[in-house]
């Protein structure tokens, strides 16, 4: 998109557990690492591989006439396939079976077993498959929150969205571009909820979008073996550039009775900020029994305190540590 500036998203070589919690980690921005042992998984989850491990288990499924999925405007449909079936289809061109037409797209973001109580965990839901991928050991074991398997057809963009935990996506095959956004740009995303109202970011409607230019769009390209650490409230939107299969691992790095204990899913606001977005609606329906001048004028004065109360300032250059000799740019 032009005018929007891009930044590529910093590269590090060799990555252990020490250097992501003490060089990475605490910068709080994206980071493509590199040699970090995946297993088996990365030689082995072939089409055919995938087919025969998981063949019979059902799969909750999204499927679109189009591969630019749209959360907020339902544009897909929910399906049920067997895995092998499901895993066949989301890697052809075109299908002989479909739901909707033969150039329809699919994509696979795996439930818990009880989808409305439990997370995702690869362990528990692709036992088989779990042997062959080693989770990365950059948290510590009690944080875990779910191992989320996904899978998507070449073409396949999803939404820009939040999530309120730091997560790692490890891309196992295929190849996908990830484009990023500071959670201290979310004034220019036009924000419903955790998403956003952009659902194309390539070529934005400027004229009902026009501040979106004004965000900063970090980019990287991840290839098979590549993780890509996404802290948490970072804005993130995929697109699947081939067929591939990924695994995002997700761990509570705040205190535990900051999130939601009815949230499987791992993306509900935490409780305090719930809490706060709740009497900030209390306050705008009170500015309400206001004449119009008085309210703008008074929610001024609301916003510029917010702002001098709660704003961190990032400081220039943050994510850029150039001494580190294993540190380098995509270009």
């Amino acid at each position: 998109m032009e005018n929007q500036r891009r930044i590529p998203v910093a590269v590090y070589s060799a990555v252990d557990k020490e250097l992501f919690t003490t060089k990475i980690y605490p910068l709080r921005h994206p980071a493509v690492l590199k040699g970090v042992p995946l297993g088996p998984c990365l030689e082995k989850w072939t089409v055919d591989y995938l087919f025969k491990n998981g063949r019979d288990k059902e799969v909750k499924i999204h499927v679109s006439s189009v591969p630019q999925m749209d959360f907020l405007h339902k544009n897909f449909l929910y399906r049920t396939l067997q895995f092998g079936q499901f895993v066949q289809r989301a890697s052809e061109a075109k299908h002989s079976e479909f739901f909707i037409s033969e150039n329809e797209s699919y994509y696979l973001r795996s439930l818990g077993e009880d989808a409305r109580k439990e997370p995702a965990d690869l362990r528990k839901q692709f036992p088989d498959l779990a042997e062959d991928f080693h989770i990365p050991p950059f948290f510590e074991p009690e944080k875990f929150f779910s191992s989320v398997f996904r899978i998507s057809s070449c073409g396949l963009q999803l939404w820009t969205h939040y999530d309120v935990m730091d997560n790692l996506l490890a891309q196992v095959t295929g190849r996908k571009r990830v484009v990023l956004y500071s959670p201290q740009d979310a004034e220019y995303l036009y924000l419903s909820g955790d998403k956003s109202e952009v659902l194309d970011i390539d070529s934005p409607d400027v004229e009902k979008y026009p501040e979106f230019v004004k965000a900063q769009r970090y980019e990287c390209i991840l290839e098979p073996g590549d993780l890509l650490f996404i802290p948490a409230l970072w804005f993130h939107n995929t697109l699947a550039l081939q067929f591939g299969v990924g695994v995002n691992v997700f761990w509570q790095h705040l205190p535990e009775n900051s999130y939601d204990k009815k949230d499987p899913y791992g993306n509900k606001d935490p409780v305090a900020a719930v809490r706060a977005l709740q009497a900030l609606d209390r306050a705008l329906g009170i500015l309400d029994e206001l004449p119009a001048d008085y309210r703008d004028f008074y929610a001024r004065r609301m916003v510029l305190r917010i702002r001098s109360r709660a704003y961190t300032t990032q400081s220039e250059g943050a994510g850029e540590d150039c001494t580190d000799t294993r540190h380098s740019h995509l270009q």
